[in-house]
């Protein structure tokens, strides 16, 4: 089987010296979107052989002419800049611990504010969880708030501007932690956390939540739930040391959003925790998933509530 070029590793100086023109950048789109398993077939007429395109790098059919370039289909199409930043963007979010926000994306780069949030979000959506991998053994739940103080709103309001937000976390045998999902819900009712459940936790697990009783319907599903008074939190010590490294994390990163873009953040977060162990390879992941995942069009609503 054909193999590629990947590049590994979380060094700035050894990206600088593997990506140092858009040339490069187009040479490893090019090889992630036609492989062996995915061999080029032109998307106007299907034909599968093909010449030398304008750009470097692009595919022109022999049959119809149609010149395709690496970047078509992707989320790097219609770039704003060159592709050269786009690397640089994504290798430091995926790579450095706490990503980089807009702002300093900004700053770093000489773009747009609102330039670096639409990549970003693009990014984001590229790390959202693809469901395949459940969390198993013991697993722990619960919920959190995020957002400012609000006087008379307290606990699981479901009125309170705050976003009510579920989350998983794995406990392993040791007394470790594994992986880690996160998700944004309405309210704290079954029928909020079950599509959460089922996307991101076994049915074999042994699922611990404390006793909000909205927990208690799930188990015709998850017949090894069982609850216990959470004690302040004591019970679930791990779970919540994670959720406060959540929130200051998000304190650092922006302080109003819409509750459509914090799930972003937190599927970022989530995207980088569960990878800790292979951060070597994270890049080419991200990459590769920007590659293979449809262009995501950002509407004015959307960018009207961009920070």
């Amino acid at each position: 089987m054909e193999t590629r070029d990947r590049f590994e590793g979380v060094n700035s100086i050894t990206f600088n010296r593997y990506f140092q023109s858009d040339d490069d950048c187009y040479r490893y789109l090019s090889a992630l979107k036609w492989t062996t398993d995915n061999p080029y077939k032109c998307k106007k007429c299907g034909y599968i052989k093909y010449g030398k395109g304008k750009k470097p790098y692009s595919r022109r059919c022999t049959q119809c002419n149609y010149d395709e370039s690496p970047t078509a289909g992707t989320m790097f199409d219609k770039l704003k800049f060159s592709l050269l930043i786009a690397f640089h963007i994504v290798f430091k979010i995926s790579t450095k611990k706490k990503g980089m926000s807009s702002l300093e994306l900004s700053e770093e780069f000489e773009l747009r504010q609102k330039t670096c949030w639409e990549f970003k979000w693009k990014i984001q959506q590229a790390m959202a969880s693809s469901g395949q991998f459940p969390l198993q053994g013991v697993v722990h739940v619960d919920e959190f708030l995020i957002g400012e103080y609000e006087a008379g709103k307290k606990g699981r309001s479901s009125d309170s501007k705050k976003r009510l937000v579920v989350i998983a976390l794995e406990i392993l045998k040791d007394g470790g932690v594994g992986r880690a999902y996160a998700q944004v819900i309405e309210s704290a009712s079954a029928k909020e956390f079950k599509p959460f459940f089922n996307a991101h936790i076994s049915k074999e697990s042994k699922v611990i939540t404390d006793v909000w009783k909205g927990y208690l319907p799930l188990r015709k599903e998850y017949p090894l739930l069982e609850q216990m008074p959470s004690n302040k939190g004591a019970n679930f010590q791990q779970l919540h040391i994670h959720i406060m490294n959540i929130q200051g994390w998000l304190r650092g990163i922006h302080h109003h959003c819409t509750k459509e873009r914090l799930q972003g953040y937190l599927d970022e977060y989530h995207y980088r925790y569960n990878r800790r162990a292979f951060m070597g390879s994270i890049f080419d992941l991200t990459i590769k998933r920007m590659v293979l995942n449809n262009p995501i069009r950002l509407n004015n609503s959307t960018l009207a509530t961009a920070t």
